[in-house]
């Protein structure tokens, strides 16, 4: 079992590949192989080799087809609409680094309600681990309106900086007057490298989350936490109603 004698055969090979294509987990794709042979010492490998098959083999040539046939299709965007924006990085093995894109309409929507601006990047794409981000406005209905998204390999600062540059020259270099989002440092400051006259605010929801870990050391921290709710809540209903919004958070 020293690693210089481990091997996957080209039978094996096509089965894990077969397998992660169904979705199957590779722990479960090993036990099948052991399971056939009678045990693990009838096996000249271990499920890290199968694990790192999958990595190294599979998925990466996956995501280089796949990196492909994203970047014709949203040449097919293009085509079909000259302004569906996009701008897509690669890395030196052909997979996603960057990617922006917005629809004609999402650019359309940004003229009138591009004053405060949300960003957000909760989400991860489960299968190749590449952080989700959206650009969201809201319209004369106080509706949210999608007006961008992005893929990101990564959240460091000069990945956000590419990204907020696209975004400016998507919407002819007119910069937010506000700037929602969580408390990321490298979004801040690639905010300001990128925006430095647009107000940058902290998402209420990230702010009003961290509120409960923060009182739980307090006896009375129930109490504390609803009065502040109270406050916060009010404050945020009164500067909506003269037309503030939400800015000021």
């Amino acid at each position: 079992m020293l690693k210089q004698h481990r091997e996957l055969s080209m039978s094996i090979r096509r089965t894990i590949e077969n397998n992660d294509e169904a979705g199957i987990r590779p722990s479960k794709t090993y036990q099948s192989f052991v399971a056939a042979a009678g045990g693990h010492r009838e096996l000249n490998f271990i499920e890290k080799d199968v694990r790192n098959y999958i990595t190294r083999e599979v998925r990466n040539v996956s995501e280089q087809e796949d990196a492909k046939e994203f970047g014709k299709y949203l040449l097919r965007m293009k085509e079909k609409n000259p302004n569906f924006f996009f701008e897509l990085q690669l890395e030196e093995d052909q997979s996603i680094k960057l990617a922006f894109w917005a629809e004609a309409r999402s650019r359309a929507a940004c003229e009138y309600f591009g004053d405060v601006i949300s960003f957000d990047t909760t989400y991860n794409t489960n299968r190749y681990n590449l952080v989700c981000g959206s650009f969201v406005g809201v319209n004369h209905h106080g509706q949210s309106t999608l007006l961008g998204c992005s893929l990101m390999k990564n959240e460091e600062i000069e990945s956000f900086k590419w990204l907020f540059q696209c975004w400016l020259r998507c919407m002819g270099g007119n910069a937010p007057k506000g700037f929602l989002t969580d408390q990321c440092a490298s979004m801040k400051r690639a905010l300001e490298a990128c925006m430095p006259t647009t107000v940058h605010r902290w998402c209420i929801w990230h702010i009003m989350k961290k509120i409960p870990s923060k009182l739980n050391g307090y006896k009375a921290h129930a109490d504390i936490e609803q009065q502040m709710s109270h406050v916060v809540w009010t404050l945020t209903a009164k500067n909506h109603s003269i037309g503030i919004g939400s800015i000021f958070w």
